[in-house]
């Protein structure tokens, strides 16, 4: 049986142990964002800086930012969930991304893992997330990330009907001292 929200909701555990990975299923009540061409999007949940997560009709995971950027983070449920018990700081990777290298990304995973200051909560969530949904570890979350932003076709406009921007920022993991620090 494919992983499904409807599924994952019935796993009260494993719903608490991605909200310790900052990730919640409650969506917000008022929409504040349209996406081209979906007449009612499915908000399946948020993270704690305000953004969306949406599954799409054709199953892809959509990510809302609150500060005006959107994309495709994963091609199904199943490889969110995998993306997030992988790497967390997945919105971090693409803020370091340098405007979208995968190498970049790859540097900048390697010194977000680095720097974790709850390395054994993360690990034990991470597991337990796996153990929970009998769920493989994602291959190259970093990879599967890039391609899925990178081939985002996605239109999504704030209520004045403004167009948000790619996930991708313009940071390098050498914009940033700490993590230029543990990337070396």
């Amino acid at each position: 049986m494919p992983l499904t929200p409807e599924v994952l909701t019935t796993n009260s555990e494993v719903i608490a142990w991605l909200g310790s990975l900052d990730v919640s299923f409650a969506p917000d009540d008022e929409p504040w964002f349209t996406i081209d061409g979906v007449e009612s999007p499915r908000q399946i949940g948020g993270d704690g800086a305000g953004g969306a997560f949406v599954l799409l009709p054709s199953q892809n995971v959509l990510y809302v930012s609150s500060e005006g950027r959107a994309g495709i983070i994963a091609n199904t449920f199943e490889a969110f969930v995998q993306l997030v018990a992988a790497r967390p700081y997945w919105l971090d990777i693409l803020k370091f991304s340098a405007g979208g290298d995968l190498e970049e990304m790859r540097r900048a995973a390697s010194a977000l893992e680095a720097t974790l200051d709850d390395e054994d909560e993360v690990n034990e969530a991470r597991e337990e997330i796996r153990r929970g949904l009998d769920l493989p570890e994602a291959d190259d979350p970093v990879r599967a990330l890039y391609e899925a932003v990178a081939a985002s076709d996605a239109i999504v406009r704030a209520t004045d009907g403004c167009p948000f921007t790619t996930l991708f920022n313009r940071f390098s993991v050498d914009s940033n001292p700490m993590l230029r620090n543990a990337a070396a």
